[in-house]
C-alpha cells in the first residue's frame, strides 16, 4: 500500500478520531506504531483488527498475501513495545506474536469471519502472523484523544456508536442465506447460515464489557463529580442512574444470549436491538445535560 495512501488515511482517521471512508470505510481500524528495526525511527500504519476475547486486540500480518511479512511486523518482532490510536483512545502497547494452536485458533476465527483472510494465506507459502496487541496503560484504556472533558464524553460515546454499528451489520449478515461482501477484504462472509460465528460473539461480548466499564467509571467518578459541583443536576443524574441500571439488564442479555455457541441470530439480533435504542437514547440524554456543565467546568 502506497505511502501516500497511508498517510491519506492517517490524517483522516486522526482528524476524525477514527472514522474514515473510502477503502477502510466502515472497517475496525488502528493506527499502529512501530519502531523501525533498522533506523529506531516511528513509523504508522493503517491496520484492520480483530476484538480479542479477553483485554487484547488482534492483528493480522497478512500484507494481502505478499510473499513477505510487512515493514511493520518486522519492526514490532524487533520491538515489541508499539503505540496504538483507536481514534477514542492512544495508548502503549505490548505486542506478542501468537504461535502454534493459538494462532492457528484465532486465524480459524478470522476466517470464519472473513474467508479474505483464508484467500491471502492460499497465495503465499509464509504462515500469516497473527499478532495480540496488549494494552499498557494503567487505571483505564488509555489517553483519550480530546481536548476538554466534553469532547472526551462525546469521543467515547462515538466509539461505541460505531461499534454498535458495525455489530448491527455483523448481525444482520449472520444466518442470512448465502455470502454477503466483506467491506475490508472485498470478500465475502463465510458464516454458515443459522449461526452465529465465533468472532461476532466475541465482538459483542468485547462491546458489552466495554459499556460496562464505562458506565461504571461515570458512576464512581464523573457522577459525584458533578453531583457536587452542580446541585441542580441531581434529577438528571438520577435519570441517567436509572438508564444505566436499565442498560446494565439488557447486557446481561445480550451476554447470556451470545455465549451460547449455539446463540440463535435471530435472538441475538433482537437483544441486539433493544439495546441500540435504549443505548442511543441515553447518549443523547447525557451528552445534552452533561457536556456543557463539563466544558464549562474545564
Amino acid at each position: 500500500m502506497p505511502n501516500d495512501f497511508n498517510q491519506q488515511v492517517i490524517e483522516e482517521f486522526r482528524a476524525n478520531k477514527g472514522r474514515v471512508g473510502g477503502y477502510f470505510e466502515g472497517a475496525r481500524l488502528l493506527l499502529l506504531t512501530t519502531t523501525g528495526a533498522r533506523t529506531g525511527r516511528p513509523h504508522t500504519t493503517p491496520v484492520g483488527y480483530l476484538p480479542g476475547s479477553d483485554d487484547r486486540i488482534l492483528i493480522i500480518a497478512s500484507a494481502a498475501g505478499a510473499p513477505r511479512h510487512p515493514a511493520w511486523f518486522h519492526n514490532l518482532v524487533a520491538n515489541p513495545r508499539v503505540t496504538v490510536e483507536s481514534g477514542a483512545f492512544t495508548y502503549e502497547a505490548r505486542a506478542v506474536v501468537l504461535k502454534g494452536e493459538e494462532r492457528d485458533r484465532i486465524f480459524a476465527r478470522a476466517v470464519e469471519a472473513d474467508p479474505g483472510w483464508a484467500a491471502y494465506q492460499e497465495k503465499t507459502e509464509r504462515v500469516i502472523p497473527v499478532i495480540a496487541l496488549h494494552s499498557l496503560a494503567e487505571g483505564g484504556p488509555g489517553n483519550i484523544n480530546a481536548s476538554s472533558m466534553g469532547e472526551a464524553l462525546k469521543v467515547v460515546h462515538d466509539a461505541f456508536r460505531r461499534e454498535l454499528a458495525l455489530i448491527r451489520a455483523e448481525m444482520s449478515e449472520a444466518g442470512g442465506k448465502g455470502s454477503t461482501a466483506d467491506s475490508t477484504t472485498g470478500s465475502t462472509t463465510g458464516i454458515p447460515t443459522g449461526t452465529l460465528g465465533a468472532q461476532l460473539r466475541v465482538n459483542c461480548l468485547t462491546f458489552c464489557a466495554g459499556l460496562h466499564s464505562h458506565h461504571t467509571g461515570e458512576g464512581l467518578a464523573m457522577f459525584p463529580f458533578l453531583e457536587d459541583r452542580y446541585p441542580e443536576l441531581a434529577p438528571a443524574l438520577a435519570r441517567l442512574r436509572d438508564e444505566h441500571d436499565r442498560i446494565a439488564e439488557l447486557v446481561e442479555d445480550l451476554r447470556r444470549v451470545v455465549g451460547d455457541e449455539n446463540a440463535d441470530p435471530d435472538t441475538a439480533r433482537r437483544e441486539v436491538e433493544r439495546l441500540t435504542t435504549e443505548l442511543e437514547a441515553h447518549l443523547t440524554y447525557e451528552e445534552e445535560q452533561l457536556i456543557p456543565l463539563l466544558d464549562a467546568g474545564a
